[in-house]
């Protein structure tokens, strides 16, 4: 295809996707978008979606090259995906559903009310002192600080205190003798929220060896939501943090408070940045894939399933014929045949599958007018034949010509 064909091509395609396809591509777009930034918080999870990113690429390559046998094995898979994708991706589906509901229930609030509280100097210094003093005294801990996912349903039992951060107050909650040392304290903005929380634990053995139920609880939540996650170990009396589905060990002090201070920088940024200017400066390359997975699913299901009207210039073919005639010539030799159906069926159609065969196994010499009937033409399954012209052409047949016969050998 030439240079200008294949611009005129794309032109015409933008053109017919109109201001409600465009639409239609942003709102799917932005779905995409949400549904991969969670599945981008676990491993597995981005594993598997790869994996049916993969699969799919499979199929499209083999209709294109008419593997029958893997094109229906492949169909049979994608006529139960919607089932595998619920089963595979339920964790994934709840925290998608969550995110667009917190988007929607924000939407009428002030901008200052948008935005997630953030300890201050005092009370981060008051926090890094309570973890150091608890792991040198090699008493477990376990401190939640939220981000901008919501916890509820991650969090089971525990007591509602809403109470000030302070030392005494870290230091009594995780007390050996303290009814509540065993389960989490959940920091909400600059408030103590929660004590005694228990947490879901994370199944990812590789990351916890030798490690607790308390570090298998952090990085269980980790797994789950954007929450920073602080453990402190009675074992080895050091403090690790859990975010992102990953678990690490704090070496020293000015790094706990280096975390902290970029974690409150992406959750709760300073200043009078506009709204929304943090979305265009991460997950590019989710945002790229997003636009890419609607613009694909727009073709083949919103503009895929239009109908369109296509001619084909189809030879005339003819089935076997008794063995002592032959063609001698076909007027026409090619017929345009009209079809229509979706665009879809279009897509990897090529013009050799589009067949014509006459019957001539019972034809006798001579001229013979043919109708050109609907039974004589083979189609992919999905098409519509329109219109067939001419409706009829003229098979000329003859006697074989005899073969010379062999010249006698001299004596």
């Amino acid at each position: 295809m030439a240079a200008s064909d294949r611009f005129q091509h794309w032109f015409s395609l933008i053109t017919e996707i109109g201001l409600s396809g465009l639409l239609d591509i942003t709102i799917v777009t932005l779905a995409v978008y949400i549904f991969l930034v969670a599945v981008k918080r676990t491993r597995r999870s981005g594993l598997i979606f790869t994996g049916i990113i993969i699969v799919g690429l499979v199929y499209l390559a083999a209709r294109k090259l008419n593997l029958l046998l893997t094109v229906a094995l492949l169909q049979g898979f994608f006529a139960v995906f919607l089932v595998a994708l619920i089963v595979i991706f339920q964790e994934d589906l709840r925290y998608f559903f969550e995110r667009v509901a917190s988007l929607w229930l924000e939407r009428g609030l002030p901008l200052y009310k948008r935005k997630t509280a953030r300890l201050s100097r005092r009370e981060v210094e008051i926090l890094i002192r309570s973890l150091s003093d608890l792991a040198r005294a090699k008493i477990g801990a376990l401190v939640v600080i939220r981000g901008k996912d919501p916890l509820a349903r991650h969090l089971e039992g525990g007591e509602e205190i809403q109470g000030l951060l302070s030392e005494v107050l870290l230091k009594s909650i995780f007390d050996p003798h303290s009814p509540g040392h065993d389960g989490a304290v959940v920091i909400d903005g600059d408030r103590l929220e929660k004590l005694g929380a228990h947490l879901p634990l994370s199944t990812n053995f590789e990351k916890l060896p030798r490690s607790g139920t308390r570090h298998g609880a952090a990085l269980g939540l980790a797994e789950r939501s954007d929450a920073l996650c602080l453990v402190v170990s009675e074992e080895r009396g050091t403090i690790s943090r859990a975010r992102h589905g990953d678990l690490q060990v704090v070496s020293t002090l000015p790094e706990l408070a280096e975390l902290l201070e970029s974690f409150y920088a992406e959750i709760a940024p300073l200043g009078k940045a506009r709204p929304g200017a943090g979305f265009f400066q991460k997950n590019n390359r989710e945002k790229a894939l997003s636009f890419v997975v609607a613009a694909g699913l727009w073709i083949a299901v919103g503009y895929g399933s239009q109908t369109v009207h296509r001619n084909f210039e189809i030879p005339v073919g003819f089935s076997a014929l008794p063995g002592h005639l032959t063609v001698a010539g076909i007027d026409p030799k090619r017929v345009r045949v009209s079809l229509s159906g979706h665009r879809r069926a279009f897509a990897f159609l090529r013009q050799e599958d589009i067949k014509l065969e006459l019957n001539l196994w019972d034809i006798r010499k001579g001229r013979h007018p043919l109708a050109i009937t609907t039974r004589a033409l083979a189609y992919p399954p999905g098409l519509e034949i329109e219109d067939i012209e001419p409706r009829r052409v003229e098979v000329r047949i003859e006697d074989k010509p005899a073969s010379k016969a062999a010249s006698p050998k001299p004596g």
